[in-house]
């Protein structure tokens, strides 16, 4: 290299380094930043977490730093929250502060703030408002959408049936029943279980959350300036989403076609309608662009979310006979074989109602949370977080409090339940997390979780292939997401 050239390197790389550290001290002319471990230039903390095993390595920095640290991915600084008393500080105690959604570059980049959960300010304010006012008026919560739940839970016993207690792989069929039920909402239709199209949105849908998890993904998002350069299957998961943006346009067009506002017949139909009406309003945040994320958001969340567990939750079952022998008792005192499951039966179940919390306990699928951002410079505790820092309030400290549930690593739904065997509430179930940001499809789900899991276990024993003790119970400890292990098991009819 010529002299010239190295001299411009080398003026180059200290111009770098001093924004690098002019962007890690902007925060200290304020306030007192939670403490944290030094980052290095352009790469931040990233080099000491095992990316293979993320939630380890925040569980090793809490130990050294406290409950409430400092990183940085890449020149971005995130301060993580660990426990349930800091992240309620925050969620709960100071939510306005905390409301906005954090960086997401892989789907900022495909979707570009907009729809529902990676959206913010003005524009997430209607479109939620919105979203939770159309779910209820088409009744979440209440009996027209239990009944599509229960209709649907019947569906898949059909098709469960079909499998005539031979071997079969549950990941796809127990994809479909969740999907259906969003699908009836959303498009007031449900596709048959053979459907292609239909298995191909499944398969779209199990691919992104395997996606989720590559470190490759995990790169774009932690050093998104070197996003262009990245090779890996994280750009199939972009052509995904974009997949699912146009499944979602196309039954779009097909509602504006046959609109009838005085007569929505679904959440497509209600939005559409809301358009209209706000057409002529400057500030309105109610357009095409929104309808087709807010309704991939609903389509994607409400489908994996809520079949992970499913699947999760016969495994768990499965690899536990007394749990199994416990709820086929209570379902035959209770209920009987004559009728099906209804939401109300909940009260009376209260071993039932323990099984389902802990399996969306032990299965902790959304280790990390969603991230948040602050909104202004804010106080928390004794330290200070300036306007649009990256919060992380992990969810699985929570979920795995040991004071809270005696030996959480064991799956026991003894962990809800009192003394005399009713059901016992905690604040440290934050599966659906809390705060402003909470999951809005959570009524819905708790619903589906408790009428699919007892329309199963009523007409079914779950009857595993193999060796027990060759199947783990464990889920892959992942980033962004935790997934099921794939597995095998019996429908035996009763």
């Amino acid at each position: 290299m010529d002299p010239w050239g190295l001299t411009t390197s080398v003026l180059l790389t200290c111009v770098l380094l001093l924004i690098f550290l002019s962007q890690w001290s902007q925060g200290l002319k304020k306030g007192k930043l939670p403490p944290g471990p030094t980052p290095l230039p352009f790469l931040g903390n990233l080099l000491q977490l095992d990316l293979k095993n993320i939630t380890a390595s925040f569980s090793q920095l809490a130990e050294k730093y406290g409950p409430i640290y400092t990183l940085y991915f890449g020149s971005q600084r995130v301060v993580v929250l660990y426990g349930y008393k800091i992240v309620k500080k925050a969620l709960i105690d100071q939510g306005d502060g905390f409301v906005d959604r954090g960086s997401v570059p892989i789907f900022d980049d495909v979707i570009k703030k907009k729809g529902i959960i990676f959206n913010n300010g003005e524009s997430w304010k209607q479109n939620r408002r919105f979203s939770l006012m159309t779910l209820r008026n088409f009744g979440m919560g209440k009996r027209s959408i239990e009944e599509r739940v229960q209709e649907e839970a019947q569906c898949l016993v059909e098709e469960l049936r079909k499998t005539k207690g031979q071997p079969s792989d549950p990941t796809f069929i127990l994809s479909c029943a969740p999907c259906n039920v969003i699908c009836s909402i959303l498009f007031h239709d449900r596709f048959k279980y053979n459907d292609e199209k239909f298995l191909y949105l499944m398969k779209l849908l199990n691919e992104n959350f395997q996606l989720l998890n590559s470190r490759w993904t995990q790169l774009y998002n932690f050093l998104p300036g070197f996003r262009v350069y990245l090779p890996g299957k994280h750009k199939r998961l972009l052509k995904n989403v974009e997949e699912l943006k146009h499944f979602i346009l196309e039954r779009v067009k097909e509602h504006q076609k046959m609109l009838d506002p005085t007569n929505p017949q679904d959440f497509i139909d209600c939005y559409l309608s809301k358009m209209q009406q706000e057409k002529d309003n400057p500030h309105s945040e109610f357009d095409l662009e929104n309808l087709i994320v807010a309704g991939g958001n609903l389509f994607s969340a409400g489908t994996e979310t809520t079949s992970s567990t499913l699947r999760y939750g016969l495994l768990l079952i499965l690899k536990h006979p007394e749990v199994q022998a416990k709820i086929h008792e209570e379902i035959d005192r209770v209920i009987g074989h004559n009728r099906a499951p209804s939401i109300k039966d909940r009260q009376d179940m209260p071993y039932m109602d323990a099984v389902v919390h802990e399996v969306q306990r032990f299965a902790n699928l959304l280790p990390l949370n969603l991230s948040h951002s602050v909104t202004q410079d804010i106080q928390l505790q004794q330290y200070f977080l300036p306007k649009g820092t990256t919060i992380f309030p992990l969810l699985f400290p929570i979920l795995f409090d040991s004071k809270e549930f005696p030996n959480p690593e064991r799956f026991d739904p003894q962990h809800f339940l009192d003394k005399n065997g009713k059901f016992k509430k905690s604040d440290y179930f934050m599966a659906f997390s809390i705060g402003k940001r909470s999951c809005l499809g959570e009524g819905l789900a708790r619903m589906e979780l408790f009428l699919f899991f007892t329309t199963i276990l009523q007409n079914f024993t779950l009857k595993l292939v193999g060796d027990p003790n060759e199947i783990s119970d464990k889920i892959k400890k992942v980033a962004f997401t935790n997934l099921p292990p794939f597995y095998k098991l019996c429908f035996i009819p009763r």
